[in-house]
Parts: structure tokens; sequence; C-alpha cells
């Protein structure tokens, strides 16, 4: 999309890069690239043009060697033919004393038949007529001549190799000539003028890209003094007026973001801070006490096994209300290297403590090797939130869920995709492009708020990543965590 065209109404009839007015575009209009097409256009554009070109500058040159070899020939066909009648022509009238001087150059020679290597049959001929001239064959440069009332014969040789050794040179030289101009033309054309005018603004293209993809808002513009008026120069302006378009709205939404989250903060610090992480602090420390006097006194293994779940309940339940404190306190959350798959067990675990998670099949099936930088307390409380949603979706006995994880990419970054899947009824379809937002839920009742899936996108995003919910072809939801590695 040009620059030129970001405010042209829709039902604007827009001109075809490269089109003249006034002449038809059919021959523009896309077709798809196939077979050998799609491999010559695979080529990067440096090779490719340097194939044009070069094929151009071949067809020229044949074109006008044989042109101008063709038009040398004739003449120099034409001129031999001339030399050769007068020749031949003087030849004939030649006697012991009249023309010798003048075919001297045309290496003159007398002797006898055997001298010249005649045949019986050429020596008997000329006897018959005499005063006539033989020649072996019309391609021989010989030819002979009896001198009347003796045995001697005249022999002159036809400047035939001459000709043809000068068509030859010509040959030659005009090959060299054109040879010559071909190498300068190639050479002025890849060394001058295809990189001033074609690669450096594509290479200014693709660096501006490259710095908008990195986030380098220094070099993701081009300079206007290197942006050309043609087909590339319209894609630059274009690049500068998206990229500067986009920008502003995202220093647009950064300040309103700022502006909420200073809002947010003031309430966090009010009411969660002063009200929530003191309301559980207390019963917290009440509660964990309880609970390790239960695992001291009580043996069985079960219970011990259910004992140390609910402590470490307990110690996440602290966790989350040193968090909110941090928040309010604005502190930054520290990140490190997270192993993916152990997160998800302890997420389990965590969520285990429901009677229900022991009669659902859970298969982990992340990658060992699948690592994120994140903060794994937040990470954690993401998981939690997915696997206690599907927990509560499938049903209790032929209940599934699937956790696994794959690599993939995020705004041209490596990224791993983390994926919660279950066999439950699925999202309805008229919750589901809302299924992120504040207290959108289908289960409004005593287990569920409508903000778990809310403070999971929010966690995620300030990793960086993304989330998406969808359902399943075979039925069931399947929820979407794409984190940057």
């Amino acid at each position: 999309m040009s620059g030129n065209n970001l405010m042209r109404p829709a039902n604007a009839k827009t001109q075809p890069i490269g089109a003249t007015p006034g002449i038809s575009t059919k021959i523009l209009e896309p077709r798809p690239l196939t077979g050998f097409t799609r491999r010559f256009a695979d080529l990067r554009v440096r090779p490719k043009l340097m194939v044009l070109h070069n094929l151009f500058f071949l067809i020229l040159t044949c074109a006008v060697y044989f042109t101008v070899i063709n038009l040398i020939a004739a003449r120099i066909e034409q001129a031999r033919s001339r030399e050769i009648t007068l020749i031949l022509n003087s030849f004939t009238y030649l006697s012991q004393d009249n023309g010798q001087d003048e075919l001297r150059p045309y290496d003159l020679r007398t002797g006898n038949a055997g001298e010249f290597g005649l045949t019986d049959d050429a020596r008997q001929w000329m006897q018959r007529f005499p005063g006539r001239t033989w020649q072996r064959v019309k391609t021989s440069e010989h030819i002979f001549k009896l001198i009347p009332q003796t045995d001697r014969f005249y022999r002159l040789t036809l400047p035939l190799a001459f000709y043809e050794q000068m068509l030859a040179n010509v040959k030659l030289g005009v090959l060299a000539v054109l040879g010559v101009i071909y190498l300068l033309a190639v050479l002025v054309l890849e060394l001058f003028v295809l990189p001033r005018y074609v690669y450096q603004p594509m290479r200014l293209l693709l660096e501006a890209d490259a710095a908008t993809r990195d986030g380098d808002r220094a070099a993701e513009l081009i300079p206007a003094p290197f942006i050309p008026d043609d087909e590339i120069g319209q894609i630059m302006r274009s690049h500068n007026e998206t990229v500067s378009k986009l920008r502003r709205h995202e220093d647009e939404l950064e300040a309103a973001k700022r502006h909420l989250e200073a809002q947010d903060r003031l309430v966090s610090l009010g009411l969660l801070s002063a009200s929530v992480a003191h309301e559980m602090n207390t019963p917290l420390a009440v509660l964990h006490g309880s609970i390790e006097k239960l695992t001291e006194t009580i043996p069985d293994p079960p219970t011990q096994l259910r004992l140390a779940r609910m402590i470490r309940v307990t110690q996440r339940l602290r966790r989350i209300s040193e968090g909110l404190l941090d928040f309010a306190r604005q502190r930054r959350h520290e990140t490190a290297p997270v192993a993916l798959r152990p997160l998800i067990d302890e997420a389990w675990h965590l969520i285990g403590i429901d009677d229900k998670a022991g009669d659902v099949q859970f298969l982990n099936d992340a990658d060992p090797a699948h690592h994120v930088t994140a903060n794994p307390d937040r990470l954690l409380q993401v998981f939690v939130n997915l696997l206690r949603n599907a927990l509560i979706a499938v049903p209790t006995q032929s209940g599934r869920i699937r956790a696994a994880t794959r690599p993939c990419a995020i705004d041209g970054r490596p990224a791993i995709s983390i994926t919660v899947e279950d066999n439950g009824p699925g999202i309805p379809h008229e919750v589901l492009p809302e299924i992120f937002e504040a207290f959108v839920t289908t289960r409004l009742d005593a287990r569920g708020t409508g903000l778990g899936l809310t403070v999971a996108e929010g966690i995620v995003h300030q990793h960086g990543g993304s989330i998406s919910a969808a359902n399943c072809p075979a039925g069931g939801a399947r929820l979407e965590v794409i984190l940057p590695i």
C-alpha cells in the first residue's frame, strides 16, 4: 500500500505500479508463479538482474555482430568478384610482350606442365584452345594459360585467400569491439547504475524493516535524501508513513496505559495492600501453622501427601499477598530461565487438592528442553488458572487434560507455544470473543468470578507474549500461551 493512498476512498481506482496512463494494464495483472518462473522469481534481486541484463546485452551483441558481418561480407564479396573479373580479363589478353608487369603482384609464373603438375587432359585442352584460361575447379586459386607456339604455360594465383583472411580479420575485429563494449556496459551497470539506483534503495528498505521489527526507532525510518521518486521510492515512503503512524498509535496507547496503571496503583495501594494483604497474612499464618502441626501428628502417607500439597498452596497464597504489596511499591519482578515442564507439573499439583483431580487424566507432554525467561511465580499463576478452568470444565470420570509445548515465533522472535486442551463442552461461541475480559465467565457461581483469564492475560502480556482461546475440532477448549524465549 503506497503512502499516498492511505486516505484514498474505498471505491477509488488505483494505477498499478509501473503502468503508463492510457495503456491497457491487462498484461500487468498478477499471475501465479509456477515451474521455471517460480525458480527464477526465487533468485535474489542482484543475480536476477545480472541474468536479465547479460541476456539483453548478449542478444544485442549477436544481433549487431551478424548484421554488420553480413553487410561487410557482402561488400568484400563484391570487391573480390570485381577484382577476379579484372584479373581474368587481363590474363586472357596476356602475352609474352604485353601485360606481364601488371600481373606480377598475383604471382605470375611460367613453366612446363610437369612443373605445374598439369594433367594430360588439361595440357591437351589448352593446346586445343590456345589463348584461353584453364582452372581445375571454380574455387581453385590457380589459373593456367598456354603460351602459343610453345610448351610453356603461364600460372596465375587468384587472391582468394587474401579476401578470406580479410573477412576473418574483420569478424575477429568486430567481435573484439563488441566484446569490449559488452564488458564495459556490464561493468557500468553493476558498479555504478544498479548499486546506486536499485540495490541501495532495497538495502535501505530491508535495513529499515529489520529495525522496525527489532524496535530500533532511530533506524526504522529511511532519510528523505535517499528516497527516489520511482516505484521503489513509493514503497519506501509508504514504509515511513506506516511506521510513523504505528509509532504514534503505540505512543498514544502507552500513554493511556501509563495513566490507567497509575490509577490502578492508587486503588491497589489503598484497597489491596492495606486491606487484602493484611487480612490474608494473619489467617494464612494460622492455617500454615495448623497444617504443619497436622503433618507432625498424622503419619498416614496419603494424608501426608495431601498436607504437603496444602502447605504449597498456603505458600503460594503468601507469595500472592507479597506480590500485591510489590505491585503497590512499583518493584520490578525478577525474571530467570524457567523450565516449562516442571512448572506445569507444579501447577497441576497445586490444583490437585481438589478431589476431582484424582479422577481426571492429566498428560504433561511439554518438552523438558523448553525454557523461557520469566518470573516463575507469576507464570505459575497463569498455568494454575488455565488448568483449574480445564479441571472444572471436564467430566468427572472421563475427563482428560493435556498440556504440550512446541517451538514457534512471535513478532519475528523465537518463542515457545504452550497449549492446554481439555475434552469438556468447550467455550460458547458468544463468549469466545470476550473470554479474556473481566467478569466474563460461563460459571458465575461460587467456583468462578471471571477474573482468572483476565489475570493470566495481563501476566502473559507483561512477559512480552500472547494468549488466545479456541475450541478444538473434536470438542473441548484449547488455550494457547506464546512466550518469547
